[in-house]
């Protein structure tokens, strides 16, 4: 397995995590949104422009989420 795939896995595994637990604390909310800008970087980086442009617009998203969220 080479870095990328791993990088990949990485920020998937931490969006299922994060989005798991959004739930428990408003920080799960932003920890979500940066992983889904890692997976929008792993798109763009093993040259999948689609899924990188589709994560990117859940990272906003997410943030917004975040944003909104009362603490």
């Amino acid at each position: 397995m080479d870095a990328l795939t791993l990088f990949g896995l990485f920020a998937v595994t931490a969006m299922l995590v994060t989005y798991a637990l959004e739930d428990r604390s408003h920080w799960f909310v932003l920890l979500f949104a940066m992983s889904c800008g890692l997976g929008s970087a792993y798109g763009f980086l093993q040259g999948a422009w689609p899924f990188g442009v589709v994560e990117a617009i859940w990272a906003v998203v997410a943030a917004r989420r975040w944003c909104l969220r009362p603490r």
